[in-house]
């Protein structure tokens, strides 16, 4: 069997599988001793990620984080080829506000493309993802990277 790298977790088509996401979120983080504000956020957004893949995408469903020197990436796989499209939300509606979020939550920081699994290699999906500094917020810093 193939061993994982320690910042790949396999998701459950479970709803239940976004609570385990925001506490590997959670533990992951903190341990990486980033503030507790990033902290929320971060599972704020993953919790977004792992929702809307649940409800819109198509399984497998994977969780990664990647962390270097300056930042903090999270990223929700699943198998579906169709990239989701941010609507204008209606402030009394259920859904359709959590691109929204996690637009505003990573300063731009974030997108969405095709992408190979880390858990299973064969296979493509597309990666929505959010970044965060290590060492807190960005400010008033224009994104360079397109978001969704």
């Amino acid at each position: 069997m193939t061993r994982l790298p320690r910042n790949v977790w396999p998701l459950s088509g479970d709803p239940r599988t976004v609570r385990h996401a925001r506490s590997v979120v959670r533990d992951e983080l903190t341990a990486l001793g980033l503030a507790p504000d990033l902290v929320d956020d971060a599972m704020l957004m993953v919790s977004e990620l792992v929702t809307n893949a649940l409800m819109y995408g198509e399984g497998p469903y994977e969780l990664a984080l990647h962390a270097d020197a300056r930042e903090v990436m999270c990223v929700v796989v699943d198998g579906s080829p169709l990239l989701p499209e941010p609507v204008e939300a209606d402030a009394s509606a259920e859904h359709g506000r959590g691109l929204s979020i996690v637009a505003r939550l990573s300063d731009g920081f974030h997108g969405c493309h095709p992408q190979r699994y880390v858990t299973r290699p064969d296979l493509v999906g597309k990666a929505t993802w959010f970044a965060l500094p290590r060492h807190g917020p960005a400010g008033n810093v224009v994104p360079i990277r397109a978001g969704v």
